[in-house]
């Protein structure tokens, strides 16, 4: 039987120790994390993750005394992509573990923000511990100010609170250049609202997805690329249509009035360039890995239903309204259109689904045939 060892593992999840020491990420073993820590207390000796491996190699050391089995190492994510750090903490956990044969685990952080990345590892090694290291400081207000310097001139932080504090700024500072000071001030509060509604709600973290899917395809030579970039310019042109849309048939009255006048300008437009996009995704899939075919192939489908149902209910409602007038569409129009893009729609995501299961049996019964052929 196989003796258990444990691994006391330090989690630098926005990598610290290589954005600022230039050391890569997974160490391993006592000498090798003794001087990642020496090498990053040199350059920032007021970094929380020097603390963090010191109390790792101390951890080891007193396991090690006792005669356990044991193994430390540091793990690093991504200073900049929380999202590729958290894959970069996967992939590094797997080569720990399989250099060093561990069967459970030791985490010890410098805070919350690395204990995100629990249930990775959890996934693959049962955690027996969890030890947060707290760097007790003088809570003054001259230690209170500086630890604010300090975040600010991190450049994740600073993206993330003077980018938008500084764009508010600007904007407000042409608008009353201009003459419109009051205009200049809703502006303000609409450009902060939206940039706190990205936040909330998760949109920046899909920008950031569309841009590093987007390095992928350039440099994989991928037909995405075009796609993806011809997408993105008909969402603008969307957008701007949809804007269009909206101070035509504006209503003072409602919200909901006036979304569904700029769904009834712009979803034709988002339909194309979901259209697009998908239909790029598929042409690549095909021809790189034909095996998943299944798995997209449904999306262009998915895409023309939404769309269409969109539409039919944006139309219906905008021809009923009694507070827009000048609609094109009459009300007894906007049922038929209703009642035919639900129909449409409905039927576009059956043959979605239809297709998705007909080329799923189909790489079923062909993965057989390969295998057999090979052996």
């Amino acid at each position: 039987m196989a003796k258990e060892r444990t691994l006391v593992l330090c989690v630098d999840r926005d990598d610290d120790l290589g954005f600022k020491a230039g050391i890569d990420g997974p160490t391993v073993g006592r000498e090798a994390c003794l001087h990642a820590a020496t090498s990053l207390a040199l350059v920032d000796p007021e970094d929380s993750d020097v603390n963090a491996i010191f109390e790792t190699i101390r951890l080891y050391d007193e396991l090690a005394k006792k005669g356990e089995e044991v193994a430390v190492a540091v793990i690093c994510g991504n200073h900049m992509n929380l999202l590729e750090g958290d894959r970069r903490v996967a992939s590094g956990l797997d080569a720990i573990l399989s250099a060093t044969g561990s069967t459970s685990c030791i985490i010890v952080t410098d805070g919350a923000e690395d204990e995100y990345v629990l249930p990775i590892i959890q996934s693959r090694v049962p955690v027996s511990s969890v030890r947060r290291v707290v760097v007790n400081q003088m809570p003054n207000l001259e230690g209170t100010y500086y630890i604010l310097r300090r975040l600010l001139d991190d450049p994740k932080v600073s993206k993330i609170v003077l980018v938008p504090l500084g764009l508010a700024m600007l904007l407000y500072a042409v608008g009353y250049l201009l003459g419109y000071p009051e205009g200049a001030t809703i502006v303000v509060v609409g450009v902060i609202g939206t940039y706190l509604l990205f936040k909330g709600v998760g949109i920046d973290e899909i920008f950031g997805y569309l841009i590093t899917s987007l390095k992928t395809s350039l440099h994989g030579g991928r037909f995405t690329f075009v796609s993806y970039i011809a997408a993105i310019l008909l969402g603008i042109v969307g957008v701007i249509l949809g804007l269009i849309s909206l101070l035509e048939y504006y209503s003072p009255f409602g919200i909901v009035i006036q979304m569904l006048a700029f769904i009834y300008g712009a979803v034709a437009w988002f339909i194309a360039a979901g259209l697009v996009a998908s239909v790029g995704k598929i042409i690549d899939v095909f021809l790189n890995e034909r095996e998943a075919i299944q798995r997209v192939v449904a999306l262009p489908f998915f895409v023309l239903a939404i769309g269409a149902i969109a539409y039919g209910a944006s139309t219906y409602i905008l021809s009923i309204s009694s507070e827009i007038s000048g609609f094109p569409v009459t009300s007894t129009g906007g049922a038929l259109y209703i009642v035919f893009a639900i129909i449409g729609g409905l039927f576009c995501a059956f043959f979605g689904v239809y297709l998705q299961s007909f080329l799923g049996r189909w790489v079923d019964e062909r993965e057989p045939a390969t295998l057999k052929r090979e052996a």
